[in-house]
C-alpha cells in the first residue's frame, strides 16, 4: 500500500467519495453514502477490506497527476517505457431526472505509443467483517450482492472480470477501455453501457466548469480557491445539505498511534464557516443550503446545539473500535463513530449565529423560522456562557473555561443584536442580550487575557495561548489594532511554531493522549488571514503563498501535517482546511 496519505486522490459526487491511491488503486468507499459501509476498505482495513485496482501491471513511475482543469475527474498518466498509461476516472454528481444509478463511478484506461499491458484488480469486501458477495453474471456485467445492497461492472473490453482474482489487460492506442461501477441500495440496479457512461463524465466535467465559473474571478490565487471549493462541494451530502468533515475514519494524526477519529460527520461549526466560504465568492445557493441542514437538523434538540449529526440529522453514533483493521500504515485502532457527539462546546454557537449574520449582511433577510432558531440558540448561550466546556478542539477530558469558547459565545450575542436590527426582538430580550454581551468581554479580559504576556490565553488562569485565537481580528470584541490582538497573534505565532509557516493548535501534548500529533493547517490559513486584517498584508500574503506549496499537485489539503517531513496526517481531504483557505483569501483580497 502507498505509505502516504498525499498520494491519494478525490473522486465524489456529493453522496459519497472514493480515494484513489497513484497506482490507480481505489481503496475506499463508502456505500451508499458518506458514512455507509465500506465496500472497498484497504485504506484503513487492509489487504482483506477490498479494493478496485486499474493501472499498470508492473511497476511504472507516474508521470503527470492532475484534475482536468475545473472539474472533479482524476486522471494519472505512468510511463511504461515504449508506452503511456492514462486513467481518467470521474463519480458522476447529477442523476436526477433520468434513469441513471445514484452512485456512479467511471475508469477508464487509454494508451499512448505502443500497447500497454494494465491489471484489474476487482475485490469488493462490504463492512466492519469484509463480506464477500454472492456473485452472478447479467450478460456482460459483473453482479455483486450483499442482500439490499448491489454493485454492478461493466466493462467494454472482452476479459472476463472475476472479484478477488486480478486480471491482465491489453489496452491500445486509439482504443480505451471503460469500467462503470454502479451501486443500488434498497432500489433497482440499473446497468449502464460504458459507452454511454463515457458520455456522462463529459457532462458533469461541463457541469463543474460552469459552476467554477460563476466564482469570483478577482480572488488572489484563484485557481488554489477554485480547487478548495470546488472539493467542499463534493464532501457536501446533496440530498440534505450537511457538510461532511472529511469521507475518512482513522487517518492517523500521528503515524502509529491512537489518534484516529471518524470524521464521516457534520459539525454545525463547519457548517458555519461554509455558509461565510460560499456567500464570500458568491455561490449563493450552496451557502443556503448549508444554512437549511443546520435548520432541519437542529430541529429537536433546540436550543442545545449538537457538536455533531449524522448526514440527515439524527444524534451521531456512538464511537466504537473495529476488531482486526490494523489501520493506515498500521495505525491503530479504526473507529467508527465519534464520542466528541456528546460534548459540550460553545464555540459552535458562534459560528452558526455569524453565518445567519452573514446572510443578513449581504442583503437577505432570514425566512422566520431561521430567525427563531438563532434567537433560540442565542437565549442558550445565554444560559450557559458561564460553564466549563469542551473547547473547539474536542479535548477528551476534564471540560475548562476556554477563552476562544466564551468570545465565540460573545460573537453568538453580537452577531443575534445586529440580525435585530432589521428582524422583530422583544425590548426584554435585545436588553439581556446587551447585558450578557457585555458581561462576557468584560470576563475574558479579567480572566482570560495574560498582562504580563500581553495576550489572551488558551483558558482562564493560564499563560498557554491557542492558535483558535487567531480569529480575533474577525470577531470584534476587541479592534484589530488593539495590542491585545497583536499580542496574541504574535504570541501564538511564536509559541505554536511547529517550523516555516506552520503551527500547533496548542502545545503539543496537552491534551490528555499519549504522543504527539502534527501542525494544523487551517490554524495556519487563520494566521495569514489575521495577519492580512491587521494591516500586515505582505507577510499574509508570503505565508499564504508558502502554505499552498502543501497543497501538492491535486490541491488536496489534510488537516494536519507532519513539520518534519511534510507528510500529510489526519482524515483527508479536510473540509474545514479547505474553507481556511477560502477565508484567508477573501480577506487577503479584501486588504488590497
Amino acid at each position: 500500500m502507498p505509505s502516504r496519505i498525499e498520494d491519494y486522490g478525490l473522486l465524489g459526487d456529493t453522496r459519497t467519495a472514493a480515494l484513489v491511491s497513484d497506482d490507480g488503486s481505489l481503496d475506499w468507499l463508502c456505500v451508499p453514502r458518506f458514512d455507509g459501509d465500506p465496500v472497498f476498505g484497504r485504506l484503513v482495513g487492509g489487504a482483506q477490506a477490498g479494493r478496485f485496482r486499474l493501472g499498470p501491471e508492473g511497476p511504472a513511475p507516474v508521470v503527470r497527476r492532475r484534475y482536468r482543469t475545473h472539474t472533479a475527474t482524476l486522471e494519472t498518466t505512468w510511463d511504461l517505457g515504449n508506452a503511456r498509461l492514462t486513467l481518467r476516472e470521474a463519480m458522476i454528481a447529477e442523476v436526477a431526472g433520468r434513469l441513471l444509478p445514484t452512485t456512479v463511478l467511471v475508469r477508464q484506461l487509454s494508451a499512448e505509443g505502443e500497447f500497454a499491458r494494465a491489471v484489474v484488480d476487482f475485490d469488493p469486501m462490504l463492512g466492519e467483517r469484509h463480506r464477500s458477495p454472492n456473485v452472478r453474471r447479467r450478460g456482460r456485467d459483473l453482479v455483486c450482492e450483499w442482500g439490499s445492497l448491489a454493485l454492478s461492472l461493466a466493462c467494454d473490453s472482452e476479459t472476463p472480470i472475476t472479484p478477488g482474482r486480478p486480471a491482465s489487460i491489453t489496452v491500445t492506442p486509439g482504443h480505451p477501455v471503460t469500467f462503470v461501477l454502479a451501486v443500488a441500495h434498497r432500489e433497482p440496479l440499473i446497468h449502464l453501457a460504458p459507452d454511454a457512461a463515457w458520455g456522462l463524465v463529459a457532462e458533469d466535467e461541463a457541469r463543474w466548469r460552469a459552476w467554477t465559473a460563476e466564482i469570483a474571478h478577482d480572488l488572489p490565487h484563484r485557481e488554489a480557491v477554485v480547487r478548495s471549493l470546488l472539493t467542499l462541494r463534493l464532501l457536501t451530502y446533496s440530498p440534505s445539505g450537511a457538510p461532511v468533515a472529511a469521507p475518512t475514519t482513522s487517518l492517523p494524526e500521528r503515524p502509529g498511534g491512537i489518534r484516529n477519529w471518524d470524521y464521516r460527520y457534520a459539525w454545525p461549526r463547519d457548517a458555519g464557516i461554509g455558509v461565510a466560504a460560499f456567500l464570500g465568492v458568491g455561490r449563493v445557493d450552496e451557502a443556503r443550503g448549508f444554512l437549511g441542514w443546520l435548520l432541519h437538523a437542529s430541529r429537536l434538540q433546540r436550543p442545545h446545539l449538537p457538536v455533531l449529526f449524522t448526514l440527515d440529522g439524527r444524534p451521531g453514533p456512538a464511537e466504537r473500535t473495529l476488531a482486526g483493521w490494523p489501520g493506515f500504515a498500521g495505525s491503530a485502532p479504526v473507529r467508527f463513530g465519534n464520542d466528541a457527539a456528546d460534548q459540550h462546546q460553545l464555540d459552535g454557537y458562534g459560528w452558526v449565529v455569524d453565518a445567519a449574520w452573514g446572510f443578513v449582511r449581504s442583503g437577505r433577510p432570514l425566512y422566520s423560522e431561521t430567525w427563531r432558531m438563532v434567537r433560540g440558540f442565542t437565549d442558550h448561550v445565554c444560559e450557559r456562557w458561564a460553564e466549563p466546556d469542551a473547547g473547539i478542539w474536542e479535548i477528551r477530558g476534564d471540560a475548562a473555561h476556554h477563552v476562544h469558547s466564551k468570545m465565540m459565545a460573545w460573537m453568538a450575542l453580537d452577531r443575534a443584536l445586529r440580525i435585530a436590527e432589521t428582524h422583530r426582538l422583544s425590548a426584554r430580550r435585545r436588553r439581556r442580550w446587551c447585558a450578557v454581551r457585555d458581561a462576557v468581554a468584560a470576563e475574558v479580559r479579567d480572566r482570560g487575557f495574560d498582562r504580563l504576556g500581553d495576550r489572551y490565553t488558551r483558558t482562564y488562569g493560564s499563560r498557554d495561548v491557542d492558535a483558535a485565537l487567531l480569529v480575533l481580528p474577525v470577531l470584534g470584541i476587541d479592534d484589530p489594532d488593539a495590542h491585545r490582538v497583536r499580542g496574541t497573534i504574535d504570541a501564538i505565532r511564536r509559541e505554536l511554531s511547529a517550523g516555516g509557516p506552520l503551527l500547533y493548535r496548542y502545545p503539543p501534548g496537552q491534551d490528555g493522549l499519549p504522543g504527539g500529533e502534527g501542525a494544523f493547517l487551517p490554524c495556519s490559513f487563520w494566521l495569514a488571514q489575521a495577519l492580512a486584517l491587521t494591516g500586515r498584508r505582505a507577510e499574509a500574503e508570503e505565508l499564504f503563498e508558502t502554505l499552498l506549496r502543501h497543497t501538492g499537485a491535486l490541491g488536496l489539503l489534510p488537516e494536519e501535517v507532519d513539520p518534519a517531513t511534510g507528510a500529510f496526517l489526519g482524515n483527508y481531504p479536510q473540509a474545514l482546511t479547505h474553507a481556511a483557505v477560502v477565508q484567508a483569501a477573501l480577506d487577503l483580497r479584501t486588504v488590497r
